[in-house]
């Protein structure tokens, strides 16, 4: 059985794309991550202190956070993959090659491609002429 799996992603949407024998299958996940920013006081102590205060620190470590697991349950759906297209139009594509190239149990080839944003159908579309 050949599974081959395509993706569109970035930092809010992960549209994913299964082909095998048996048909074709799309899935979206979110990932619920907010990007905010730290509204604490504006003035600092001296002119030479850091440009970023602690609040600021903590609004990335959360957003990091909430991003590692959207990009865990993202792998999770590319376990059983044999081939892997991953599309993109920012860093999420890069991100999620570097955390793929460190789990141990996915063994697939893995490609990725810089793509705009595309409808579900104009994805499905892509995957179906990248797996021919």
């Amino acid at each position: 059985m050949t599974n081959r799996v395509g993706l569109w992603i970035d930092h809010q949407t992960a549209v994913i794309v299964s082909v095998s024998e048996q048909g074709e299958t799309v899935k979206k996940i979110e990932s619920g991550a907010k990007h905010l920013e730290y509204r604490g006081p504006t003035r600092t102590r001296n002119a030479y202190s850091t440009q970023y205060s602690k609040g600021d620190d903590q609004l990335d470590n959360q957003f990091r956070q909430q991003l590692n697991k959207y990009y865990a349950q993202v792998i999770a759906e590319l376990r059983a993959a044999e081939r892997v297209l991953i599309m993109g139009p920012a860093e999420a594509k890069s991100e999620l090659r570097r955390l793929i190239g460190r789990d141990k149990s996915l063994r697939g080839e893995i490609h990725v491609e810089t793509a705009d944003r595309m409808t579900d159908r104009q994805i499905a579309a892509r995957v179906r002429r990248f797996f021919k």
